[in-house]
């Protein structure tokens, strides 16, 4: 395998394992009422107290999003050499090309990011799905492969405009910002600010996409939690749950991107796109300046040895 490879999967790795307790708050605040009322949606004193919470649907992720950023980087190098620029972190290398680049690596990654972010999601946000191995065990047995990619256009297009953004962003912060006579220490504390920056303009520039993933991926997950909670009775009675809607024979009838949309807006209002903003922005930055750093401090080592 090759330096990016393996450098991308163990700074992906290092992220998640960093930012999930964030990333799973910013998950419930996206999902809404329904996960609002689960019994898994413990109040943060709580939370503190059964730290189990606070890992909920972390294997998921860092075994996927691992992957995912091995693919993500992989393939954003190597359509940058297609391009015609074989080194990345050159400062001749026309930022048009890295944003170009960046956009095809995020959507190469959505066949790894789309099972693992609905996974995780229903993990995170329902305490009837104890573990991310009962979630891709039950969606298996229930829809196969298919059952995995629900959301999987949402989440292509969001991962293709967010990481174009995101290596954009990189590369031109830390441009502007280093400088040839910089310390190693100097160096290395600009590469986790570019890093936290590029984090926080990747996530500024797809979170309402990410509220609609989240919504289109947990929408199966809320009905059910409604039927475990209340009776299957009582629960044919309501009109709709969360994302999804019951009809009356109680069976689940999926709802597409474009309706989950128009309710959460009719419902919720314009804000219900932001929700989660701001812990996420701060999760943004940590997440991503780790991975900057361990990605740029592999590479290093590896291209040395």
């Amino acid at each position: 395998m090759s330096a990016d490879f393996w450098a991308g999967y163990l700074s992906g790795a290092a992220g998640i394992l960093i930012g999930n307790p964030l990333d799973l708050v910013k998950t419930r605040l996206q999902a809404g009422p329904t996960a609002a009322s689960s019994p898994a949606a413990a109040a943060p004193g709580q939370g503190w107290r059964n730290a189990g919470t606070y890992v909920r649907g972390i294997p998921a992720p860092v075994l996927g999003y691992g992957a995912l950023n091995a693919i993500l980087f992989v393939t954003y190098n190597r359509t940058l050499k297609l391009l015609h620029e074989p080194d990345p972190s050159s400062p001749s290398t026309p930022l048009g090309k890295v944003f170009v680049a960046g956009a095809v690596g995020g959507f190469a990654s959505f066949v790894v990011s789309a099972p693992t972010e609905l996974v995780k999601c229903r993990a995170q946000v329902y305490a009837h799905a104890p573990s991310s191995w009962t979630v891709a065990r039950d969606t298996w047995r229930a829809e196969g492969l298919p059952g995995f990619y629900h959301g999987g256009v949402v989440t292509g297009i969001r991962d293709a405009v967010g990481y174009a953004f995101y290596f954009w962003s990189y590369e031109l912060t830390k441009r502007a910002i280093t400088s040839p006579d910089d310390t190693e220490h100097q160096a290395a504390l600009k590469v986790l600010l570019c890093g936290g920056l590029a984090g926080i303009a990747t996530w500024a520039s797809v979170f309402p996409l990410d509220v609609i993933k989240t919504r289109v991926q947990t929408q199966e997950y809320q009905a059910g939690a409604v039927s475990a909670a209340v009776g299957e009775q009582q629960a044919l009675l309501r009109a709709s749950v969360g994302g999804g809607a019951i009809s009356l024979d109680g069976t689940h009838r999926q709802m597409g991107a474009w309706d989950i949309t128009r309710r959460a807006y009719r419902t919720e209002g314009l804000s219900v796109f932001f929700r989660g903003l701001g812990i996420c922005s701060v999760r943004a930055f940590i997440v991503n300046a780790v991975q900057w750093a361990v990605y740029e401090w592999m590479m290093g080592l590896m291209q040395r040895s």
